[in-house]
């Protein structure tokens, strides 16, 4: 199904952005240009437009470019005012088209009424003489207006009708299938995940319970992405298909063909930027949805799983899934760009050799950005970090809330955003890659005894572990090390607990709960800072000495 609306994407696409070589094969559908050059001279430069009758083009004529506008406009009024005559004239008479000399340059007149004069600018654009282009321009609006005069008969409208009802018809049947179509899409996507899960379960029998959510959460995006395109891809099927048959029957009729002429005039590029625009919006959704769809796959087989990753699985898959996204989102806006300059009739082959120059000056001005951004390919292909981890950077730490290939951003403690440009990072401690460690510094009182703390320290960190609710946090048996030091606080015990990535608060914070309440039912003290000051003055210990002395 996928593949049937890139089809009708593909197909309207060209339909739309090839208008002049499409509307080559439809007798009645003018092909519209602009007026060419044939000199090089700018003040006296010719160019060549199409006159036009109901809205069929029937012959070119030239001019300078500051004598072409009014020429044009003269011939065009003429053609109309003597057409209207003979289409109105009873009978099916033919048009009386002549050639006649006045000043030794052909003139064309119709039922003797003056059209045109043939000039020397006419015959070098046909690359005929005067004379031989005067004989074409007669031969077409002989042919031309007989035609359009038996286009205005009443059988002839009849018949004509008849076409674009059927054609109306048609398009409502059209229309219907479509939004059919579309009211069955969504019924069978209506539980894309647990499709997907059945799948993804069939291919890979054996799926780890870690990658679930995650592989869930990319399929939710892929659906929404994938229903995003065929949501666009529908709408545009229902606009070519309104617009395209109300087109077509714009074409039937004399009188409403010089409309079609100027939709087709005013809504070429506009109609060719629209495609451009929306086929580079489908793409980069598709992109995304083709890049979850690849990250959901190496989830279920299990390729980047160990015992210890699957919070940090969640993590890279967040920062790789968005990194290219972006990437990618930047590479098809470019293409979209040159594609839209191409459809509005611009040459891009000078605009990249500019281009090319344009990126060196640019390189050179900006090379910490170059630096950014080398950097921060490094930092996401060496899984330095990813989003969601907690790091220090320098003197500013906190968790990583963006990353991208110019700049990370934290979010520290007291809730500020730090960022931070990716050249800047030299040296990064992460606090959560793959495991943590809840490190525990715990006074005693040097009256107390040791052997009784240490036993009770160990007893609470295994109760701890082994309990359902802190075993899924704590990675390894709680390690006690013993007395780490003989400090003002006491005896320093120091215990390391082996967590889960940012479980290492939760896990210490527990844990000293924990053991504040055992180690008051013990009747062991946490001490607090202590201090003994001696005073060691002679002459204020005599002075203390004989003061008492003389009091006894």
């Amino acid at each position: 199904m996928r593949f049937q609306f890139l089809a009708i994407a593909s197909s309207m696409a060209i339909a739309v952005v090839s208008v002049p070589k499409a509307t080559a094969q439809i007798p009645f559908l003018p092909q519209l240009q602009a007026p060419s050059s044939v000199s090089n001279d700018t003040d006296n430069r010719i160019v060549s437009g199409w006159v036009y009758l109901d809205g069929r083009r029937l012959f070119q004529i030239a001019a300078s470019r500051t004598n072409f506008p009014e020429r044009i406009e003269n011939v065009q009024q003429n053609l109309e005012r003597i057409s209207q005559s003979y289409f109105q004239s009873s009978g099916n008479n033919e048009a009386k088209v002549e050639v006649g000399k006045v000043n030794d340059l052909p003139v064309i007149y119709i039922n003797s009424q003056y059209l045109m004069t043939i000039t020397s600018d006419d015959a070098r654009l046909r690359q005929v003489d005067m004379a031989t282009s005067a004989n074409q321009i007669r031969d077409a609006l002989q042919q031309d207006l007989q035609q359009a005069k038996e286009e205005r008969q009443t059988q002839f409208l009849i018949d004509q009708g008849k076409i674009a009802a059927g054609i109306g018809l048609v398009m409502i049947l059209m229309s219907l299938g479509v939004y059919s179509w579309q009211q069955r899409s969504k019924k069978d996507l209506l539980n894309p995940i647990a499709y997907q899960t059945n799948i993804g379960a069939l291919n890979s029998p054996i799926t780890p319970a870690a990658a679930q959510p995650i592989a869930t959460q990319l399929n939710q995006q892929q659906h929404r992405h994938l229903q995003e395109v065929k949501r666009r891809l529908f709408q545009l099927s229902q606009a070519g298909i309104w617009g395209g048959g109300s087109f077509f029957i714009l074409g039937l009729f004399p009188y409403t063909r010089a409309f079609q002429v100027g939709i087709l005039n005013a809504a070429q590029f506009p109609l060719r930027l629209g495609v451009v625009l929306l086929g580079t919006y489908v793409v980069i959704r598709l992109t995304y949805a083709l890049i979850d769809r690849f990250t959901t796959t190496l989830i279920s087989s299990g390729a980047l799983l160990t015992p210890e990753s699957s919070e940090r699985l969640q993590l890279r898959v967040s920062t790789f899934s968005g990194v290219t996204k972006s990437i990618a989102t930047g590479i098809c806006v470019g293409v979209g760009f040159l594609l839209a300059l191409v459809a509005l009739g611009i040459d891009i082959v000078p605009l990249l050799a500019g281009a090319s120059l344009v990126g060196v000056a640019v390189s050179l001005a900006s090379q910490n950005l170059i630096k950014d951004a080398i950097n921060g390919f490094l930092i996401i292909l060496e899984d330095q970090y990813a989003l969601g981890d907690v790091i220090n950077v320098g003197d500013v730490g906190g968790l990583v809330e963006n990353l991208n290939l110019r700049m990370t951003q934290l979010r520290d403690s007291e809730g500020r955003l730090i960022t931070i440009p990716n050249s800047e990072i030299k040296v990064v401690a992460n606090l959560s890659s793959r495991w943590s460690r809840a490190d525990l510094t715990i006074p005693i009182a040097y009256q107390a005894n040791t052997e009784e703390a240490l036993k009770l320290i160990k007893t609470v960190a295994n109760q701890m572990n082994q309990e359902l609710q802190w075993q899924r946090q704590i990675l390894e048996p709680p390690q006690v090390l013993g007395i780490d030091q003989f400090g003002d606080r006491g005896l320093i015990i120091r215990v390391w607990i082996k967590t889960q990535p940012l479980k290492q608060w939760d896990v210490a914070r527990e844990f000293r709960r924990r053991l504040k309440i055992a180690l008051d039912e013990a009747g062991i003290s946490i001490s607090v800072p202590q201090q003994a000051i001696w005073v060691n003055d002679e002459q204020l210990l005599n002075f203390q000495g004989n003061g008492n002395g003389k009091a006894n």
